[in-house]
């Protein structure tokens, strides 16, 4: 709490500096040793973590417990929904529903499960708007952590009749059999690009480990991507997976799963959008970023299809950070801080960037 307002703004002196170097040893060391804290505490650390935190927040999201072995994200026949892990729920030690109890949001949530109606909607878009005072000291107009409690609690906690997404079928056909997706959708849709940036971030959040929670909202965030028709919707879906794949590692397996899934299955048309060729350096970033996941360079004039197949490179995709186009502006830019963290051997490098500062990489 004491660093959240320094790390939001970006305004480090040294002092604050040194104290963030100690912070990130203590989540490496954490990471490292003890990871089913951070796997447990994920939700709570993701309520106070800032938004330019890219780098940390992948730190935590990336734990898994010590007796699983993570399936390779990159192995070309991988079927998560296959996986034994993936039936599993994953322990969350955080008291969200009470969040929800805020300005009622729990009972208009529960309301529209029951009733469909559509006013309750925006009445639940509505609540979760901050008041001005609130907005000045915070610097967004969004309660970001009833946000995540709003999304957890629908997309986990609700009835489990009729949540599978359907692959097939129209968007309208596909709401009215699942209420549960009828919310994300309309907040989607509804939100400006501040809101719909920090609910894309909330549901990123749960792109862990292999986990119900993990496969649930990947699910969700390709439908979203997929059945769309504003193409804002789908770059803000891009931007909010590239900027946490752009930084160094860890990066979480779910997210790469989820990543490679875009950009690898013919079904979602990723290299055919518009914002993947706005500019020549935007494209060659995501051909970078394809090369890095799939090992293969990516030919658009063949519809997206792979070109040539090569040993994919151990390092990250790129240090280099997105500038967020008009149609992404949303609240704090990609994060500009970049580390290193393994749990694999002895010991584990803490070196991390704040605002362009590189920081004293150590052995913990």
């Amino acid at each position: 709490y004491f660093l959240e307002p320094y790390l939001r703004r970006v305004q480090l002196d040294e002092s604050v500096r040194m104290l963030y170097k100690g912070t990130v040893r203590m989540l490496l060391v954490l990471l490292h040793d003890f990871p089913e804290f951070l796997c447990d505490y994920h939700f709570s650390f993701c309520d106070i973590i800032p938004i330019p935190c890219v780098q940390i927040r992948n730190l935590i999201l990336s734990a898994f417990p010590r007796n699983m072995k993570l399936p390779d994200p990159f192995m070309s026949n991988l079927k998560v929904d296959q996986l034994p892990e993936i039936k599993v729920a994953p322990r969350i030690l955080a008291n969200y529903t009470t969040t929800l109890l805020q300005l009622h949001l729990k009972a208009d949530v529960d309301n529209y499960m029951r009733t469909r109606e559509k006013r309750l909607l925006d009445m639940i878009k509505d609540k979760l708007c901050l008041q001005k005072s609130e907005t000045t000291n915070l610097d967004t107009k969004y309660n970001v952590p009833l946000l995540n409690a709003l999304l957890l609690y629908v997309g986990v906690n609700l009835p489990q009749q009729g949540k599978a997404l359907p692959v097939h079928g129209s968007l309208q056909q596909n709401q009215q059999n699942n209420p549960s997706l009828e919310i994300f959708v309309h907040l989607a849709h509804s939100f400006d690009h501040e809101g719909r940036y920090l609910f894309l971030s909330a549901i990123a959040n749960h792109l862990r480990y292999p986990n119900t929670h993990t496969h649930y909202f990947s699910c969700v965030l390709l439908y979203l991507f997929a059945e769309t028709g504003d193409e804002v919707v789908r770059e803000q879906v891009t931007r909010v997976l590239l900027e946490r794949l752009i930084v160094h590692r860890p990066h979480p397996w779910g997210l790469l799963i989820t990543f490679i899934e875009l950009i690898k299955n013919p079904h979602y048309k990723f290299w055919n959008h518009s914002f993947v060729k706005c500019a020549p350096e935007v494209e060659k970033l995501f051909q970078s970023v394809a090369y890095t996941c799939l090992g293969t360079s990516i030919d658009r004039r063949s519809g997206g299809e792979s070109r040539s197949r090569t040993p994919a490179p151990s390092s990250s995709p790129t240090a280099a950070v997105v500038a967020p186009s008009a149609g992404t502006a949303a609240a704090g830019g990609p994060d500009s801080a970049a580390g290193a963290a393994e749990r694999a051997g002895t010991s584990v490098a803490a070196g991390t960037s704040v605002a362009g500062e590189t920081l004293a990489t150590t052995n913990v």
